[in-house]
């Protein structure tokens, strides 16, 4: 900052801003007291800087009393206090990445043979690029349908996600609303992160299949995103035919439980609160809801293309929303 009096000119800095004397006014002709306070707020945070060390631990031992005396705390200085989720019997609510209201039984009864025969050329290709994908699947796991069900969620919660964000980009371009549907397919996502949350408690991923996770999810977010944008019925009938390979994924599953080759474990406590499952529910009730999970979600892909080959845009149907 340039500063004169009496024809001399002189440069103060403090910290970041720079600071002008007493008496001293800018070569712009602005308010030295304008800059001082500039000044002033530079200081400052040259300060809290150098109080951080012995402010943060001050705090943690303020919050610790707090929180033993039953008060309500702020966790930062922003005073946004941690909310105080509890389920219906009053015990404390264990988890941050769901809450109760988001909980919900899963609809077992949903028809799980229907399927949509291909008969245009779009819909052949969707299917057998499907059909393409588990072919590689197969071989990799084999009858290891725990890993084969953390590789299969980990690609199926992509689509809803990406759908839902060029959906949200299109409704603000065109200043226009969605119909829903981009609750309905961030749903669809978020629902799909849930299963692989709740199968990394039942099998455990070796490092080689963590690196064949990110391999395969960078290149199909890619894909899709492409493919949405190019053809967005064609994106949703490919993942409706997901779902169906899904299904039968998750059908095998059960055999093998049922045969006794997969051991039946407790269910993960998890899945328990986010399905609403009953105490001493095991893991083939797990796959029951999650098997009905994708059932839905083929519905509303399938339902989402067939609005498209009617020649309309998904506002003009009302969004499934809340359809597990």
């Amino acid at each position: 900052m340039l500063l004169s009096r009496n024809g001399i000119t002189r440069l103060v800095a403090t910290g970041v801003y720079a600071v002008p004397l007493r008496g001293f006014s800018t070569a712009a002709g602005g308010s030295s007291g304008a800059v001082a306070a500039l000044g002033a707020r530079g200081g400052s945070t040259v300060a809290l800087g150098e109080k951080e060390a012995t402010r943060l631990p001050q705090e943690r031992e303020e919050v610790a009393e707090r929180h033993a005396k039953g008060q309500k705390e702020n966790v930062s200085y922003w005073g946004v206090p941690p909310s105080k989720v509890t389920k219906d019997d009053g015990t404390a609510w264990n988890w941050s990445c769901f809450r109760p209201w988001e909980t919900y039984k899963a609809d077992l009864s949903i028809d799980l043979k229907k399927h949509h025969a291909p008969l245009t050329a779009l819909d052949k290709l969707a299917f057998w690029t499907v059909k393409s994908m588990r072919f590689p699947t197969d071989i990799f796991f084999q009858r290891r349908y725990g890993c084969r069900a953390m590789m299969l969620e980990t690609v199926a919660a992509v689509p809803g996600m990406v759908g839902g964000m060029l959906l949200h980009c299109k409704s603000l371009r065109r200043f226009e609303h969605s119909g829903g549907w981009i609750k309905a397919l961030l749903e669809e996502a978020e629902n799909e992160r849930m299963h692989l949350m709740t199968f990394m408690e039942v099998a455990k991923p070796r490092w080689y299949e963590r690196a064949l996770v990110f391999a395969v999810q960078g290149v199909f977010f890619n894909a899709y995103f492409l493919g949405y944008l190019i053809s967005p019925k064609f994106a949703h009938r490919v993942v409706g035919y997901l779902e169906e390979e899904a299904i039968h994924s998750y059908t095998e599953f059960l055999k093998e439980l049922d045969n006794g080759n997969i051991e039946n474990v407790p269910a993960p406590a998890i899945a328990i609160d986010y399905w609403q499952l009953p105490k001493g529910s095991t893991l083939r009730d797990v796959v029951m809801v999650v098997r009905a999970d994708e059932a839905h979600h083929r519905d509303v892909n399938h339902f989402a293309s067939d609005i498209h080959y009617q020649g309309r845009e998904l506002k003009e149907a009302p969004a499934p929303i809340g359809y597990h």
